[in-house]
C-alpha cells in the first residue's frame, strides 16, 4: 500500500518538471540543427555598423566564414547555443505550458483559452524566461562576432565555460546582462509571436480541415512567420549591444539600446532593423518549427510511456 502514494507522488513531480525538461530538449535539438544559419544572421546584423562596409548576403557570408576559417566555424558558439537553450528554452516554453494548464483548468472545468490570455502566457514567459538565458545569450553572440574583429581585438573564447569565467572576471556580474532589456524585449515578443499564434492558429485551422497532419504543419509554419517578424528588430538591437567593446578611451559604441536606436536610424535608416529579415526568417521559423515538432514527439512519447 505504501509503495502507490509514493509512486502517484513521482508522477506528479513529473508532471511539474515535464514541460521544462521537454522544452529545453526541444531547443538543443532544434539549436544543433540552425546553427550555421543563426552564425551567417548574426554577422548580417554586424555589417554596416559604424558606417563600414560589407555584404549582407547569406551565401556570400557563409563562404567567406568557411574560407577564411573552415567550416567548424559555422559552429562557432554552439556550446554557448546550447546552454542558452538549456536554460532560456527550458524556462520559457516550461513556464508558457505551466500557465496555460492554469488558465485552462482541468476536468470538467476546463476551457479553451482567449487569444489575449495566450498572448499574456507568452510574454510572460518569455520574458522570465529570458532573464535566465541572458549569460549564455551574450556568451554566444561573443563567440560569433568575434571574427568580424581584427585579430588584435578578439576576446578568442575557447567555449562558454571559458566565455562565462572571462566575463565574470573581467567585467563582474553585470557583464552577463549586458543588453537584458533587449534580450527580454526580443523574447516576449518572438514568445508572443511563436507560442501564442501557434496555439491560436491550431485551434483556428482544425476548424478549417479534418487534417490533423495539415493543421499542425501550419499552425507551425504560421508561428515562425509571427515570431521572425514580431522579434527581429529587437534581435537586431540586442546583438549590437552584447558585441561592443569600449574604444581606445574607454567609451562603448553604444549607451544603451535607446542609444543604439537613435545611432542606427541616424546611421543606417529605419530598414536597418530589418536587415537580413530572410536569413533571420530561414533562422527563427525552422527553429520554432523544430522545436514544436521534437515537443510534440516528446510529449507523446512520454504519455505512451504512461509517465
Amino acid at each position: 500500500m505504501s509503495g502507490v502514494p509514493a509512486a502517484q507522488k513521482k508522477k506528479s513531480t513529473w508532471k511539474t518538471v515535464e514541460p521544462f525538461v521537454l522544452g529545453g530538449l526541444s531547443g538543443m535539438f532544434a539549436t544543433c540543427v540552425i546553427q550555421p544559419m543563426d552564425m551567417v544572421k548574426v554577422r548580417i546584423q554586424l555589417a554596416g555598423e559604424g558606417g563600414a562596409k560589407g555584404t549582407t548576403n547569406p551565401i556570400v557570408l557563409a563562404q567567406q566564414i568557411i574560407k577564411q576559417d573552415g567550416v567548424r566555424a559555422l559552429y562557432t558558439g554552439l556550446s554557448a547555443g546550447l546552454l542558452r537553450q538549456a536554460t532560456y528554452t527550458t524556462a520559457r516554453l516550461g513556464i508558457f505550458r505551466s500557465l496555460m494548464n492554469t488558465l485552462e483548468g482541468t476536468g470538467p472545468n476546463k476551457r479553451q483559452t482567449t487569444l489575449w490570455e495566450k498572448a499574456f502566457a507568452g510574454l510572460a514567459a518569455g520574458g522570465l524566461g529570458s532573464v535566465v538565458g541572458t549569460p549564455a545569450d551574450v556568451a554566444l553572440i561573443r563567440m560569433q562576432a568575434d571574427g568580424t574583429m581584427p585579430p588584435e581585438l578578439r576576446r578568442n573564447y575557447t567555449g562558454v565555460t571559458n566565455a562565462l569565467t572571462r566575463i565574470a572576471r573581467e567585467e563582474g556580474l553585470n557583464g552577463f546582462f549586458k543588453g537584458c532589456l533587449p534580450v527580454v524585449t526580443r523574447a516576449m515578443a518572438l514568445n508572443v509571436g511563436m507560442l501564442a499564434s501557434h496555439d491560436q492558429s491550431l485551434e483556428w485551422l482544425k476548424t478549417k480541415t479534418s487534417n490533423a497532419y495539415a493543421a499542425n504543419i501550419g499552425a507551425k509554419a504560421i508561428s515562425g512567420f509571427f515570431a521572425s517578424s514580431f522579434s527581429l528588430p529587437f534581435d537586431f538591437v540586442k546583438t549590437r549591444i552584447q558585441k561592443q567593446r569600449p574604444d581606445a578611451n574607454g567609451v562603448l559604441p553604444y549607451k544603451n539600446s535607446i542609444d543604439c536606436v537613435k545611432k542606427v536610424l541616424a546611421t543606417e535608416g529605419p530598414l536597418a532593423f530589418y536587415k537580413g529579415f530572410g536569413t533571420y526568417y530561414l533562422r527563427i521559423a525552422p527553429h520554432v518549427m523544430i522545436t514544436l515538432f521534437a515537443l510534440d514527439f516528446l510529449t507523446s512519447t512520454c504519455k505512451k510511456l504512461n509517465l
